[in-house]
């Protein structure tokens, strides 16, 4: 038999069998086939990502340039490749301004808030709609649990100001009329933080029960028969066999909003703070100041720096989650 051999890029000498050659030319010639048989196969899933591929490409990839105007002293007359290249002067500035520190605690405190009290009542209330067994009341409880999250963020404002005003709001009109002292939270810091998490949970509840309660109609009916047969009541079914099998869901849920962690949600604290100087040492985040750099003072600069290093933060602190999943629970880590 003929010897051949095969160098490390795939070329054949002699030296080894000659079916080395013919395995090789094989493995080569099969990836590429293999890859194009599971499109051929998956088309239809492959054009459901189509949206999603374009929506990262032009949003998330194709705007990846302007990273730079983080490094530069932004000038309007000459653009962003023009202008004057500084460095870490802007990302120098905010921190020893003292704001960094400050917008960062408020923007992580308030977002691992929202993380484990959202995930928490979500799955809480998915558990309890899931016991009710009449379908009507069901849907329509689903139903106006869900409204709140179509609200604006502008008329969630106008609801909060006009139930928290001081002269003429609807608490004080009552604690009023019942002989107690006004209320004033527009000139309290501290009353904040709670007020907020309250109307995240009223707004947002609804919408992430939905992903809750979609993964318990996804559990198998017959392992529920076959507990209620062998005599298991309603709280131990929930914690033996439904808790359990919304662990995935969590875990998953949860890293990914991680990424998010050091992104506020602008639309409610402006719209329910606005531009009350008075409460900015416990509502302001990241998001706000970025707004106010940009439409106040002009500076591109810094606030193109602050989104630079929202993205870097929520980048590690994803790894860092995803490893320690990975260790604790490989299964589900994000890969």
């Amino acid at each position: 038999m003929e010897k051949v051999k095969t160098t490390s890029g795939g070329q054949v000498s002699a030296g080894a069998p000659a079916e080395v050659t013919v395995l090789t030319r094989r493995k080569r010639s099969g990836k590429v086939g293999t890859f194009f048989s599971e499109c051929g196969k998956h088309y239809s899933l492959i054009l459901m990502c189509i949206p999603a591929i374009v929506f990262f490409i032009a949003f998330s990839y194709a705007p990846l340039p302007g990273i730079y105007v983080a490094f530069v002293k932004y000038n309007y007359a000459t653009g962003i490749f023009g202008s004057q290249f500084i460095g870490l002067d802007n990302f120098k500035f905010l921190f020893e301004s003292g704001q960094m520190w400050k917008l960062t605690r408020n923007t992580i405190l308030y977002n691992f808030a929202f993380l484990i009290l959202d995930n928490l009542v979500a799955m809480f209330m998915a558990i309890l709609i899931n016991e009710i067994t009449n379908r009507i009341f069901k849907k329509v409880t689903q139903t106006i649990m869900l409204l709140p999250y179509f609200i604006s963020a502008v008329l969630v404002g106008l609801l909060v100001y006009n139930v928290l005003n001081y002269d003429y709001g609807f608490l004080n009109s009552i604690l009023k009329s019942l002989g107690f002292s006004k209320w004033a939270p527009y000139s309290n810091p501290k009353a904040w933080p709670p007020l907020i998490i309250l109307i995240q949970l009223w707004q947002c509840t609804g919408y992430n029960t939905i992903v809750y309660f979609a993964a318990i109609m996804g559990i198998d009916s017959e392992t529920i028969e076959a507990a209620r047969i062998d005599g298991v009541n309603a709280f131990q079914r929930i914690w033996y066999i439904e808790l359990p099998l919304l662990k995935p869901t969590l875990v998953i849920l949860m890293l990914f909003a991680m990424g998010g962690i050091v992104k506020g949600n602008f639309g409610l604290f402006y719209n329910i703070i606005g531009t009350n100087a008075l409460l900015y040492s416990t509502t302001d985040i990241l998001e706000t100041y970025v707004y106010r750099a940009t439409m106040q003072d002009f500076n591109f600069s810094t606030a193109s720096a602050i989104g630079f290093y929202q993205s870097v933060i929520g980048f590690i602190i994803v790894m860092i989650c995803n490893t320690v999943i990975k260790k604790i629970e490989p299964e589900y880590s994000l890969f």
